[in-house]
């Protein structure tokens, strides 16, 4: 009888260990889910750039729009404020922090629905986590076209002017300073001083300028679903903001008017129809939506 016992004991304390064993492999197993999730995502947003400086759609944008050595946009560009606003949303919906809320039953067209904060986790870039801040703090939600008019500054009601984020060319133009893509300089405009940018690493640009050019031309599939989501937004928010001939300035007669053409192809591409295709980016179509309406 005692020996019954014993091996009783003995099999419920191996069954145990065989529990506790297999619940730590499990624990363990999805740590490291998590963690090579993690390094997928770093791997992600460093493709292709581990030896280049890694930018964002705002800077890109703004890169495209600086004349090199006067380090200055055109004073007659009236679009890159609003296009750098649509920048920032799309680079948020790229990182994963925005998204739109679910169209429902009655389908919702993409400038109805609201924008909505999927994770408010720091992206390390200040003007990113500022626009994030205002989304998650404001209820009830707002469109995408509020939200370029807002962070624009372009609203009526004085009691949504703090959400204005300012001096955005600037702080975007001193972040490329420090990524050593642009240098600081004072030029004097006859009545006031004022502070210009030139560039400084003409690679960095040179290769903005092919990647531009490459996806339209070498690289083009004829098809936005199979594109880089990055590339396409680039170049759409680009267009939208007045610089995306600067970046096909440079080419040859024939090569313009074939990259023009077939950017002229995406631009005709219906936003409401694209963003129901599988693995596309809602929200980067109704910012799309937003500037082409």
């Amino acid at each position: 009888m005692t020996s019954l016992t014993q091996r009783s004991s003995g099999l419920v304390q191996r069954r145990t260990e065989a529990i506790r064993s297999a619940a730590a492999d499990k624990e363990r197993d999805s740590d490291g889910e998590e963690d090579e999730a993690r390094r997928g995502e770093e791997e992600e947003e460093e493709k292709g750039d581990s030896k280049e400086t890694r930018l964002t759609l705002m800077e890109e944008v703004l890169l495209l729009g600086l004349k090199d050595r006067e380090g200055y946009t055109s004073f007659w560009n009236d679009c890159i404020s609003s296009g750098l606003r649509g920048c920032m949303l799309v680079e948020l919906a790229l990182r994963g922090r925005l998204q739109l809320e679910a169209c429902g039953v009655r389908r919702k067209s993409l400038l109805s629905r609201k924008v909505i904060c999927k994770s408010d986790a720091p992206t390390g870039d200040v003007l990113l986590d500022e626009a994030l801040k205002h989304i998650k703090e404001t209820q009830p939600p707002e469109t995408v076209q509020s939200w370029i008019e807002l962070l624009s500054g372009e609203t009526w009601n004085p009691l949504k002017l703090h959400y204005q984020l300012r001096n955005v060319r600037e702080r975007l133009a001193k972040n490329l300073v420090e990524k050593g893509v642009l240098t600081t300089e004072k030029q004097n405009f006859l009545l006031f001083d004022m502070t210009t940018h030139p560039l400084t690493n003409n690679n960095i640009k040179q290769r903005l300028v092919k990647k531009v050019q490459e996806s339209v031309l070498e690289k083009w599939v004829n098809d936005p679903n199979r594109m880089d989501k990055r590339v396409l937004a680039l170049i759409l928010l680009a267009h939208s903001s007045d610089v995306l001939e600067n970046a096909f300035a440079p080419l040859q007669d024939d090569q313009y008017d074939l990259g023009m053409k077939r950017v002229h192809t995406l631009l005709e591409l219906e936003p409401e129809k694209e963003s129901a295709k599988p693995n596309a980016n809602e929200l980067m179509w109704a910012v799309v939506a937003a500037f082409t309406k």
